[in-house]
């Protein structure tokens, strides 16, 4: 069955980006804007994001990925906006029309304007074409989050990573928690690619080796993954011979770069940049094609979803204005990249509660430095005491579902992984609990509850209005 349809403002993608930009679309005027998502549940990537540190720009304050995801959805559809899962869409051409595949059958959408938030992907071991055999074991960083977060599946017991972005290092982390033996992280550069507070709260809180100038050079296993070959690189990248060692694993991950996805606006004859592959666009997130816009991590990938969500609104803004016949308004500029990256600093602390990633140092009688804000002086000083995270994770519900958790305050950093081991124990005492509700009370005893983060991980249809 065919079904036409028409609205002002078309938005490819239902993740922060594309919910964002239906919002801003109807904000700015847009009578009628749908939102095409092809997965089951609005949010994108962050859904199986169970960790926190979003909406620390957006928000102020640290929210994990289903927090996040759900206060998007949320002002989307407070806006006014139409969100429609389980549609895939396969055609977009100059004249923005669409076409999709939906539930009901095969959709046509003629657009005023469209909005691309299509996000990016992993690369893989193809793109890298490390040399050796095909076991199972090898997975992007993202897949092995996806199934441990969302399907329950532990990937592997003895893991390396291959590439220090930031879902590489969260995944060291959480593989961890999980009861994994994470040998180390290599990276090919001179320094890591993920945040600095990354790679403090993911790899140091737990003693992960960073490897840097680091690669592997070969895959060895029959059937399963039986260990991996590692080399030194130069300053040119070039291997170091007899730098060679083997270490034995059962899994390797994969955070070796992001790659925008574009083959729907391709098909529309948009620019593409040749190197990145991200959307070519001018100051006002339009591509070459007049009426087609594009945001977040179609453009360029970015390190949060919250300048994802800012630029969003913007692309959407513009595509309503577009349909009106208004003026444009310039991208703004707080949507550029600014987070802290490389080593940590001995003796210097990495302040997590804004983006700002201030180096504070703290030293008792003399107080902080470097710090922005009062805040960033107590936080060093919590850290040079008695450091504390809060921890997050997945819990099954009585019916079997996984119900994402964090708690609701921070645990003594040295007693993380037997707080873990405690959760793993633990059945959340009942069948439906929203979002903030305390799951379970006080199971360390160390004052903490842990508390609902998200909604159950199961295929949920959100229909739109009309």
């Amino acid at each position: 069955m065919m079904e036409a349809i028409r609205y002002d403002v078309v938005v490819v993608g239902g993740g922060p980006g594309g919910l964002a930009a239906a919002q801003g679309a109807r904000l700015a005027g847009a009578a009628s804007v749908l939102v095409l998502e092809r997965e089951n549940r609005l949010g994108g990537i962050l859904n199986q994001c169970v960790h926190d540190g979003f909406g620390l720009v957006r928000y102020r304050e640290a929210l994990t990925g289903p927090e996040y995801a759900q206060r998007a959805r949320e002002e989307a559809r407070s806006a006014g906006a139409d969100l429609m899962t389980g549609a895939m869409v396969t055609g977009l051409t100059r004249d923005r029309t669409l076409t999709a595949v939906t539930r009901r059958g095969l959709l046509t959408c003629q657009a005023g304007a469209v909005v691309l938030a299509t996000g990016c992907r992993e690369r893989t071991r193809g793109a890298i074409a490390i040399p050796g055999t095909r076991p199972a074991g090898v997975y992007t960083a993202g897949t092995a989050q996806n199934l441990m977060n969302t399907k329950n599946l532990l990937v592997g017991r003895r893991v390396v990573v291959l590439g220090s972005g930031d879902i590489g290092l969260i995944m060291a982390r959480r593989m961890t928690l999980e009861g994994a033996k994470v040998l180390c992280v290599a990276e090919q550069r001179p320094a890591p690619g993920g945040l600095a507070r990354n790679v403090r709260q993911c790899l140091d809180d737990f003693g992960i080796p960073l490897l840097l100038r680091c690669t592997v050079t070969e895959i060895v296993g029959r059937g399963r993954l039986e260990g991996v070959v590692l080399c030194q690189v130069d300053e040119q990248g070039r291997l170091c011979p007899g730098t060679e060692r083997r270490v034995d694993c059962d899994t390797l991950l994969l955070s070796v770069g992001l790659i925008p996805e574009n083959e729907v606006g391709a098909q529309a004859g948009i620019a593409l940049d040749p190197v990145t592959n991200g959307a070519v666009t001018d100051p006002f997130l339009q591509t070459s094609v007049p009426g087609i816009f594009a945001c977040g991590n179609s453009r360029r990938v970015m390190d949060l979803a919250d300048f994802v969500t800012v630029q969003g609104q913007a692309a959407g803004a513009n595509a309503a204005r577009f349909v009106r016949g208004e003026p444009l308004a310039p991208m703004p500029p707080e949507t550029a990249n600014a987070m802290a990256k490389g080593l940590p600093q001995p003796g210097v602390t990495t302040c997590i509660l804004c983006p700002k990633g201030c180096q504070v140092t703290w030293h008792a009688g003399e107080g902080a430095r470097g710090n922005g804000c009062p805040k960033g002086a107590d936080y060093a000083r919590q850290e040079a005491v008695d450091p504390r995270r809060v921890l997050t994770t997945t819990l099954k519900g009585a019916d079997g579902r996984l119900i994402p958790v964090k708690t609701s305050g921070g645990v003594p950093r040295d007693r993380l992984l037997a707080c873990m081991e405690t959760l793993r124990h633990c059945i959340l005492p009942a069948a439906s609990l929203s979002v903030g509700q305390t799951a379970l009370q006080d199971p360390f005893g160390l004052g903490v509850d842990v508390v609902v983060t998200g909604s159950p991980m199961e295929m949920n249809y959100m229909h739109n209005k009309k």
